[in-house]
């Protein structure tokens, strides 16, 4: 839903720039398959803008991947060799001159400080992993200049209480608590893990920006999250595995591994139960932020 908002942004911060090195920082990688996809999309991308511009060549590809420093970056990696062989030889096969490096690199690390060496980067991107920013970034520690795109939860207006974010999250609680009830976690160690949760307005996020005063908004919208059902696995099972993706080193590291099937089970069947009584549409939102 949200990948030609990013390519095309891309495109356009590559066309204005024309850097020989391009630097694309994704903050929240995880280590699944869209990863990887994502940069050969981004990759194909500046290729064929590339070739638009006269006697313009692609630039070589710095790809700084961030993430906490327990996602499973060996298993992203292992996956290298055959994601530089596939690309290459498609690469070549649209125009032989297409020998640009890529470089990829893991960057590890929280929110709570410095990440990347300065003015290294033109582009960021990072979709739903913002949630668990609680200390303010610099631009300085971002771009020297380019674009950065946000996808994160949010609610429509201040006075409008979005059900959807807040119903899912109030669930996820209710499924540690029902752990807790089975003797499977302390409740010391229950009340322990505090996690917060909040979802902005469009308002609020403008001010904030507004306030730090080095980026003007470029795009903003909002949408709600389609409920797909399937008719193999139920709507409360894929936002489970997909929560799970998000959270899952977080509870592990707070309650170790032995809780989280039956966590995310609990999770799934109370969404689905929930959705028999009305229906759940969480909202979403992407901004595309340009440095000034």
């Amino acid at each position: 839903m949200t990948k030609h908002i990013t390519v095309k942004c891309l495109e356009k911060t590559y066309a204005s720039m024309t850097p020989m090195s391009l630097g694309i920082a994704d903050l929240g990688c995880a280590s699944g398959q869209n990863t990887l996809s994502s940069i050969r999309e981004m990759v194909e991308a500046i290729d064929e803008t590339s070739s638009k511009l006269s006697n313009t060549a692609p630039p070589e590809y710095r790809v700084y991947l961030n993430d906490l420093y327990t996602n499973d970056f060996n298993s992203l990696f292992k996956n290298l060799p055959d994601f530089y062989n596939e690309l290459k030889n498609k690469r070549h096969l649209q125009r032989p001159e297409y020998d640009s490096s890529i470089y990829i690199a893991a960057y590890p690390g929280t929110f709570y400080g410095r990440l990347f060496p300065d003015k290294c980067l033109h582009f960021v991107y990072s979709f739903s992993s913002l949630h668990w920013l609680s200390m303010v970034l610099t631009s300085k520690e971002l771009l020297s200049e380019g674009r950065m795109v946000l996808m994160f939860l949010g609610r429509r207006n201040q006075s409008h209480v979005d059900r959807g974010n807040s119903l899912l999250w109030e669930l996820l609680s209710q499924s540690f608590a029902l752990l807790v009830a089975q003797g499977e976690i302390e409740q010391e160690k229950f009340d322990e893990y505090d996690t917060h949760f909040y979802a902005p307005s469009r308002n609020e996020l403008e001010e904030e920006i507004k306030k730090e005063g080095s980026f003007v908004i470029d795009h903003f919208e909002f949408f709600e999250t389609e409920l797909k059902h399937n008719a193999c696995v139920s709507y409360g099972t894929i936002v489970a595995k997909t929560t799970r993706a998000i959270q899952e080193s977080m509870i592990s590291n707070h309650f170790g591994q032995r809780v989280l099937d039956n966590l995310f089970e609990n999770y799934g069947r109370l969404i689905d139960e929930e959705l028999v009584k009305a229906d759940i549409s969480p909202v979403n939102f992407i901004i595309v932020l340009k440095k000034i």
